[in-house]
């Protein structure tokens, strides 16, 4: 069966209000529970049975597994990147980056997102998995990725950091100390990790800045 194109329904037809707002609810709910259980553990039945969907409509609206998989991608790196809209913007100031770390820590101290960033769940899940969800996953990486180096960029580019500073390098290693931080974050069951990989980076721009 043919798989959908992400964000559009397998029959290539234009949806209706009611057809959008079940897509979404099928994606929402299928996007929760292979959060909680994990992509392979995640049935169509569980999706069906929590959206109150037939398979029917699963098939019609996604094609396949694979398509339901690649359209949660996406539905959850917007989510994740959504929380971040206004920081992301404008990550250019150490005061910034500071705002988004807290934001970061806020999220995952109150014990919400205890299986981690759901991108990052995503991806260590689905790493081996078809070129197309390691390219939807790698995507949507890269647009936060883009969003540090931007601001890197910004900080360099106005001569408040050094021109040693590779804001490529440095907005990785950020990303990095994120989901690195969360990762063991999970084993730890606290925040610690993420805040002192966080802080350390910050802390080594602050002290160019400051020169």
């Amino acid at each position: 069966m043919a798989t959908a194109p992400v964000g559009a329904p397998a029959s290539g037809q234009r949806l209706t209000r009611k057809g959008q707002e079940t897509y979404r609810r099928i994606v929402s709910e299928a996007a929760a529970l292979m959060y909680d259980q994990g992509v392979v553990s995640t049935r169509i039945e569980d999706v069906q049975a929590a959206a109150g969907v037939s398979a029917s409509q699963i098939y019609y609206y996604f094609g396949d597994k694979h398509g339901l998989v690649r359209a949660v991608i996406n539905h959850q790196c917007e989510s994740v990147l959504g929380v971040h809209a206004p920081l992301l913007a404008n990550l250019d100031s150490i005061g910034a980056l500071e705002a988004w770390r807290d934001v970061i820590l806020s999220i995952h101290r109150d014990g919400r997102n205890q299986q981690g960033c759901p991108m990052g769940r995503l991806s260590s899940e689905l790493s081996r998995s078809t070129p197309e969800t390691r390219a939807d996953l790698l995507a949507g990486f890269s647009r936060w990725e883009g969003a540090l180096r931007d601001g890197l960029r910004a900080m360099r580019s106005r001569g408040e950091l050094p021109d040693r500073i590779d804001p490529d390098r440095f907005a990785l290693a950020l990303l990095a100390a994120v989901q690195g931080g969360l990762l063991l974050s999970q084993a730890r069951r606290d925040t610690v990790a993420l805040e002192v990989s966080l802080d350390t980076l910050i802390d080594c721009l602050r002290g160019h800045v400051d020169r």
